[in-house]
């Protein structure tokens, strides 16, 4: 996958220059040989998280593909290191093509996060809109830090399930945490896919395709949830364009010390 795929910095943070296809053409090859792949379609929120968290920073930069969910993080990558995609890698999207490729190719998956209620209408509704999808199990997040021996259990009840790639909705950026410190161990495919689970459950509807192309899928998503949403985008996104000029500019470096490993967290 490196080897086809350009990667560019934005905030310090290596973003992966693939397309939708590239993308679940690498998590397909990787389920099938059964091997490590830590995957994030990550927006702005993600890559803010990162500026002012150097342990999350370094989380992220150890992922194999780190995806550009949203518009601004996609114009971003093309500004900052000139890698051009056709379009953003909306984790919707990636959820929803990787579970068609898996039916095609008879590998099962795995639903890990989210609430008991959401999972069960998200199961209904992957095996609703992608028929022949085995789904092996599912585990509802505990919303709280667990301990060595449920993360072991956890990590046990994936290996057992017959899963081939693991779906994680623990929103950012517990998600992505959780994808770095089990993908190795679990060696298969993880892709952090946050509000994924709450549109393919029905919870949640999409924006029009226009304003996703437009950068205004936040817009959408802030009429749906303002209470939740509003202070983040109202900070975030501002502070966002400020960083990405700044770095072009060559004012500010976002590059953090990558000699010290973080501290095990086990988000569940």
């Amino acid at each position: 996958m490196s080897e086809k795929v350009a990667f560019g910095d934005v905030l310090g943070v290596s973003i992966a220059g693939a397309d939708l296809e590239s993308a679940v053409d690498a998590v397909i090859v990787a389920a099938k040989n059964r091997q490590p792949l830590g995957v994030s379609a990550l927006a702005v929120h993600g890559l803010m998280e990162a500026v002012k968290d150097s342990d999350f920073h370094y989380r992220l930069n150890e992922l194999d593909l780190v995806l550009p969910d949203g518009q601004p993080v996609r114009w971003a990558l093309r500004w900052l290191s000139g890698v051009q995609i056709p379009d953003r890698v909306p984790g919707p999207d990636l959820m929803f093509e990787v579970c068609q490729a898996a039916a095609r190719e008879g590998l099962g998956i795995f639903l890990f996060g989210s609430t008991d209620d959401t999972l069960l209408r998200l199961k209904s509704g992957l095996r609703r809109k992608v028929p022949g999808l085995r789904i092996d199990g599912i585990q509802a997040s505990r919303f709280r830090t667990t301990t060595d021996k449920e993360r072991e259990a956890d990590r046990k009840i994936i290996l057992t399930s017959g899963a081939s790639i693991v779906f994680v909705g623990l929103g950012c950026p517990r998600q992505e945490i959780w994808t770095y410190e089990n993908h190795h161990d679990l060696s298969m495919p993880v892709l952090a896919v946050g509000a994924a689970f709450d549109y393919h459950a029905g919870l949640l509807k999409r924006s029009p395709r226009w304003m996703g192309r437009a950068g205004l899928e936040w817009v959408y998503r802030l009429m749906q949830e303002p209470r939740r949403l509003a202070g983040r985008y109202f900070r975030l996104n501002p502070a966002f364009m400020i960083s990405v000029v700044l770095e072009k500019l060559g004012i500010r470096s976002f590059s953090h010390d990558r000699s010290r490993l973080p501290r095990p967290l086990n988000p569940g």
